[in-house]
C-alpha cells in the first residue's frame, strides 16, 4: 500500500522549505500539485531543480479559475467535480506507490489540497508535512513585528462582502488579508473606513523572485497581483515595555 504525502512547501522560497519536505521532494518518484491551464503551477515553480530525473508528474489543472464568479452554482459543480475526480485518480494511484502532492504554504492552513484531503478520509493513508505558510514570509518581508504583547491578529479573505471586512478590520490589531487580487480595491476601500489604509503593506510574491514590499496607500488602486497580501502590523505592548 502506498500512501498520499501532502508537502507543505513553505512560503515560496526554496530555501524556506523544511529538512523533511526537501528530503520528501527530492526522493518522491511520484508528484501531483495543482495549477492553472498553460501555467507551470507555483508549486511546481518552488521545487524547480530538486525533482528525480525518473519521476512522473500528475498536474492537476484547474477546470475554471477567475473566468466566472467563484460563487457561483456553475463554479462550485466545475470545481467539486475536478476534486472528485482526482481525489479517485490519487487513490488508485496509491493503492501501489506513494504519491507526493506539493502545497504552497502549509497544507492545513486554506491549502487547496483541503479539499482533496476531506474526499480522501478512510480510503487511503494520508501524511502532511507542514510548511511555512506564506503569510509568515510576508510579514517577515516588510522587516516588523505583525503583533505584539496583547495585539489581536484576524486573518481575513479579500472575498468578504465590503462591509464584513471594514467591520473585522476595525475590531482587530494585527490583519492579514488574503485573496487579494481582483478584491484590492475593495480591500483598500475597507481599510480606509477602517482607518486603517495608511499602516497598510502590499507583499507581493513574497520571499520569491520579484517580491515587492510597498505602502498599499502609494500604489495605482488598478495593481492587483495576484500573488499578494495585505498587513497591517498591530501596535501592541513592546517586550521591553515596563510590566
Amino acid at each position: 500500500m502506498g500512501r498520499i504525502i501532502c508537502c507543505g512547501l513553505g512560503p515560496g522560497d526554496p530555501d524556506l522549505m523544511s529538512v523533511r519536505a526537501d528530503r520528501t521532494v527530492r526522493g518522491a518518484q511520484h508528484v501531483a500539485y495543482f495549477r492553472k491551464k498553460g501555467r507551470p503551477g507555483q508549486a511546481r515553480r518552488i521545487v524547480e531543480g530538486m525533482l528525480a530525473a525518473d519521476v512522473t508528474e500528475y498536474p492537476m489543472e484547474y477546470p475554471v479559475t477567475t473566468e466566472i464568479a467563484f460563487d457561483s452554482a456553475e463554479y462550485v459543480q466545475l470545481l467539486a467535480g475536478f476534486h472528485d475526480e482526482w481525489a479517485e485518480r490519487l487513490a488508485r494511484l496509491a493503492r501501489a506507490v506513494d504519491v507526493v502532492v506539493l502545497c504552497e504554504g502549509d497544507p492545513y492552513f486554506y491549502g487547496s489540497f483541503m479539499h482533496l484531503h476531506t474526499r480522501l478520509q478512510g480510503r487511503v493513508e494520508i501524511e502532511v508535512i507542514a510548511g511555512i505558510p506564506g503569510m509568515v514570509g510576508c510579514w517577515n518581508g516588510v522587516g516588523q513585528p505583525i503583533a505584539l504583547g496583547d495585539d489581536v491578529t484576524t486573518v481575513l479573505m479579500g472575498t468578504l462582502a465590503e462591509d464584513e471586512l471594514e467591520r473585522r478590520m476595525r475590531d482587530s490589531d494585527a490583519l492579514v488579508i488574503m485573496k487579494t487580487g481582483r478584491n484590492l480595491a475593495k480591500v483598500r476601500r475597507a481599510l480606509a473606513s477602517a482607518g486603517r489604509l495608511d499602516d497598510s503593506w502590499l507583499v507581493e510574491r513574497g520571499t520569491m523572485p520579484g517580491e515587492r514590499v510597498v505602502r498599499l496607500a502609494e500604489i495605482d488602486a488598478a495593481d492587483c497581483p495576484y500573488f499578494a497580501i495585505v498587513l497591517v502590523h498591530g501596535k501592541g505592548r513592546h517586550p521591553d515595555a515596563a510590566e
